[in-house]
């Protein structure tokens, strides 16, 4: 493993995930629940592995997902595969698949890899199953790919919306560790940098696991970006101060209609926003819009273990057999939100008919 100060530099960013060899290679990802305290990678050689980090939230963001799910496909797809047939192989990998499908239910971008995987497979039934076996590996690869030039993209198409002097609110995190590339949110944010132009992020916390806390205040660190964490409870008066002029948060599924799951808070932050006349931008690749909902009344929502509130990071901080409730994700309705920025444009004003315009071509 590299030294922290070596994957720390400003030019060269940690990858949060990368492919070691060839089909019958693994998988190294940012174990993200050690950050920002100790920075260590950890090698899946199983999909149970990669299942693990999934649910486990040591791989997460939306696209991240997706892309550890399209490799963890090609991981599960390696025991025995010589002495399959192409029929065993298909019901193996449709098997991994379901499985891998369970490991979280509300990021998009999960069922959209192993939806584009099935795909492949049965589009080229007349290869071997070690051949197909190697295209799979390529597909996840293109997918990774494909994901870093989108979140390039969308920083590209956001950061005309950051003026000079500006100072922008995220919550949780939507930079590069929750994609292969520079992130959704964030990418806005490193691209207006970029372009010399000096903004102030301001960081919500993210409660119960600190996201914003524990890793976009670590990126945004890592790139030179002045960033000022805050309590999830002060981003109201942040606004009233006249501190924040735009909020850009991240997008785990979006619907028809552009109703928009993210981070639990999410959607406080977003009234919060119109309160005070501060638009509000979400930050997505295509491949998190879910067109098959028509609404966010329909995206499902991911509850979480009740001790990620009651003992947080180790630390009892309620009584015994206290009853919690814990969603991980909120939906923000699109009437509050002043536009979608994606790889191919601005979706504005939000509605049906434009991101289905946006999406379908």
């Amino acid at each position: 493993m590299r030294s922290e100060t070596e994957m720390n530099s400003p030019n060269d960013p940690p990858r949060t995930m990368r492919w070691n060899g060839g089909p019958e290679g693994t998988l190294t990802m940012i174990d993200q629940t050690l950050l920002p305290v100790e920075f260590r990678e950890i090698e899946c050689r199983t999909v149970e592995e990669v299942w693990e980090a999934i649910k486990m939230l040591r791989v997460r963001g939306a696209p991240a997902i997706g892309c550890a799910a399209a490799y963890g496909v090609v991981l599960g797809l390696q025991a025995g595969i010589d002495a399959m047939n192409r029929v065993a192989f298909d019901a193996r990998l449709q098997e991994v698949a379901d499985y891998l499908a369970g490991s979280r239910p509300t990021a998009v971008n999960l069922f959209w890899a192993l939806d584009r995987i099935r795909k492949v497979a049965g589009e080229q039934t007349s290869l071997s199953p070690q051949e197909m076996h190697a295209r799979l590996l390529d597909e996840a690869k293109a997918i990774e790919a494909e994901d870093r030039e989108m979140c390039a993209a969308i920083g590209r198409n956001g950061a005309s919306l950051l003026t000079e002097g500006m100072g922008v609110l995220t919550h949780c995190n939507a930079g590069g560790l929750a994609t292969a590339g520079d992130g959704t949110a964030l990418a806005v944010m490193f691209a207006a940098a970029a372009m010399g132009k000096n903004i102030q992020v301001y960081a919500d916390e993210t409660r119960p696991l600190l996201q914003g806390a524990r890793l976009t205040t670590w990126e945004l660190q890592q790139r030179g970006v002045p960033v000022t964490l805050i309590c999830d409870n002060m981003a109201g008066w942040v606004m009233k101060e006249k501190r924040v002029q735009a909020v850009i948060t991240g997008a785990d599924r979006i619907a028809a209609n552009g109703d928009s799951a993210n981070k639990i808070g999410t959607y406080s932050v977003a009234l919060l926003a119109k309160a005070h006349g501060i638009p509000f931008y979400v930050a997505a690749p295509s491949s998190t819009f879910d067109l098959s909902l028509k609404t966010g009344d329909e995206i499902p929502i991911e509850e979480r273990n009740s001790e990620e509130i009651t003992k947080g990071h180790g630390r009892q901080t309620a009584p015994e057999g206290t009853t919690v409730y814990n969603p991980a994700f909120d939906v923000t309705p699109a009437e509050y939100i002043e536009a979608i920025i994606t790889e191919r444009g601005l979706i504005r004003p939000v509605t049906e008919q434009n991101v289905r315009q946006m999406v379908e071509h």
